[in-house]
C-alpha cells in the first residue's frame, strides 16, 4: 500500500490492502460545479500592448518614486498572507524563470521568454510579477521548504512530465463512464470556499476494469485532478478539502494491478500537484484500516497530521465532523448534511 499525505509518501505494510490516498482531488465526468478544464504548459504568445504615451517632464516620476512603483508586488488576498521569508525566496525563484524554462524545453527556441500556462494561470519568464503567478510558484517553495534551487528542480520536473505526459490530450479524452464515472466527484464547498472532492473507493466493485489498463487509470486520474484545479482561482483559493470514503471496502480489494496503479498515481501526484490539500477526512473507515493511520501518523509532519482527520461511520458521526467546517446545505445528507448531493 502507499499512502500519498501532503505531498508526503509513506509505505505501508505489505499485508495492508492497496489504496491510494493521494493529495489529489477526485472529479467525476459530470463534475458538479466544474469548471472548463485548464491547459497545461503549451506555450501561449501574449498579444502585443501598444507603448504608453511619452510623459511630459513636468508628470515625470521622481527616480526614487519610479523605484519604490517597480519595487510593488501585485497582491491579492493569498499573496498578502505570504510571510518575509516566503517573499524572499519567491524573489530569488522568480529571477530565475528564464533559466528555468529554458532548461525545461531546451529543445524550444525562445523558451526562455515564452509565457507558459499553467493551471490557468499564464507565467511570463520575463514578466513574472502577478499575483496569481506568486500563488502557482509558492506552491512549490513551501513543498520543498522555501529552497529556490530545489523549487526550481521540481517545476522544471513538472513543466516536462506535463509535456511528455500530453496533459493537455488527456483533458480531451473521454473515460467510461460506467467504470469511472463514481469513483470520484466534486460537490459543494467549505465555509472558506475550498471546493469538496469525494473519492469513493468502493463505488466501483470491478477492480480489473479500474485498475487493468494502469495507464488509461492514470490518465483519468490526472484529467481528474486537472478539473478539481480548474475550481480554483488562485487569488481566494488555490486549495480543496478531500473527503475519502470507505464504504464497502474490503479487504479483498487489492489486486497486483490496482498495487502498480497505486504505486504510480502516489509518484505523479506527490511530484507534480504541490499544496493542493486544505484538509482531508477519512470517512466510513472499516476498523481493519482504522490502525494504519495510526502506524503512520508518527512519520509524519505536524502540518500534515492537522489536516488529516479519522472519522467513523454514518451520517450522524460524519456531520459532527464535517458540519463545522461544511455549511449543511453545501453537505450531502448521506454525510450528516442537508444537500441532495450525489
Amino acid at each position: 500500500m502507499t499512502l500519498i499525505v501532503d505531498s508526503e509518501t509513506v509505505p505501508a505494510a505489505a499485508t495492508a490492502p492497496e489504496f491510494t490516498v493521494e493529495c489529489s482531488a477526485l472529479t467525476a465526468t459530470t463534475t458538479t460545479e466544474a469548471a472548463a478544464p485548464q491547459p497545461g504548459v503549451t506555450p501561449t504568445v501574449l498579444e502585443d500592448t501598444p507603448r504608453p504615451e511619452p510623459t511630459s517632464v513636468l508628470n515625470a516620476p521622481s527616480a526614487v518614486e519610479a523605484t519604490l512603483e517597480g519595487d510593488k508586488e501585485p497582491q491579492n488576498p493569498l499573496t498578502e498572507k505570504f510571510t518575509e521569508a516566503e517573499w524572499k525566496a519567491l524573489k530569488e525563484f522568480r529571477s530565475t524563470l528564464p533559466e528555468t524554462f529554458k532548461e525545461a524545453f531546451p529543445e524550444q527556441d525562445g523558451a526562455g521568454s515564452t509565457p507558459y500556462n499553467l493551471w490557468g494561470v499564464t507565467i511570463s519568464p520575463l514578466k513574472p510579477k502577478d499575483a496569481r503567478v506568486s500563488v502557482v510558484l509558492m506552491k512549490f517553495l513551501r513543498a520543498r521548504n522555501l529552497n529556490p534551487a530545489e523549487a526550481k528542480n521540481m517545476f522544471i520536473s513538472t513543466l516536462q512530465w506535463r509535456k511528455s505526459f500530453k496533459v493537455n490530450e488527456i483533458m480531451k479524452e473521454k473515460f467510461p463512464e460506467d467504470i469511472f464515472g463514481k469513483l470520484g466527484i466534486t460537490y459543494g464547498k467549505d465555509k472558506d470556499g475550498h471546493p469538496i472532492a469525494y473519492n469513493l473507493y468502493g463505488a466501483n466493485k470491478d477492480l480489473d476494469a479500474v485498475f487493468g489498463d494502469t495507464q488509461r487509470f492514470l490518465r483519468w486520474r490526472v484529467a481528474f485532478m486537472e478539473e478539481s484545479i480548474a475550481l480554483l482561482d488562485f487569488e481566494t483559493v488555490d486549495q480543496m478539502v478531500q473527503i475519502h470514503d470507505y464504504e464497502g471496502v474490503s479487504m479483498s480489494d487489492r489486486t497486483q494491478a490496482s498495487k502498480n496503479a497505486a504505486s504510480e498515481a502516489s509518484s505523479i501526484f506527490q511530484g507534480h500537484y504541490p499544496e493542493f490539500l486544505a484538509k482531508k477526512f477519512f470517512v466510513n473507515v472499516p476498523s481493519f484500516l482504522t490502525w494504519i493511520f495510526w502506524i503512520f501518523k508518527p512519520f509524519l509532519s505536524a502540518a500534515t497530521v492537522a489536516k488529516m482527520s479519522v472519522v467513523g461511520s454514518g451520517p450522524k458521526v460524519i456531520g459532527t465532523a464535517l458540519l463545522p467546517l461544511i455549511p449543511a446545505n453545501q453537505l450531502p445528507k448521506r454525510y450528516g448534511g442537508e444537500a441532495d448531493g450525489f
